[in-house]
């Protein structure tokens, strides 16, 4: 997780699923009590569980909670996953505001 004055990044690559969910959750409440704004890199994601799914909207609300903001930057694949599970949309989704829009 790269960390700046007002934000965290926090990147994923490859594949993240039940077994790196306990490392996603501390990321992201990591990059959430700093204050400032999370951005999620999703984009090189190849697989996606519903694990993943649910940590990123659990996150949205912490983030609305607190008055920062979650921007989420998301593959193909991911957007597939999360909308094959049901999801309407994820927190801070760049790429479904473009496509929806």
């Amino acid at each position: 997780m790269e960390t700046h004055e007002l934000r965290s990044l926090i990147r994923l690559q490859e594949d993240s699923t039940v077994a790196s969910a306990a490392e996603l959750k501390r990321r992201l409440l990591e990059g959430l009590a700093g204050g400032g704004d999370v951005q999620l890199d999703l984009e090189r994601l190849a697989d996606v569980d519903v694990t993943l799914l649910q940590l990123l909207v659990a996150a949205g609300r912490e983030a609305a909670r607190s008055g920062a903001r979650l921007v989420t930057r998301v593959s193909p694949a991911a957007s597939a996953a999360a909308r094959g599970a049901g999801f309407d949309s994820l927190p801070g989704c760049e790429s479904q505001r473009r496509s929806d829009g």
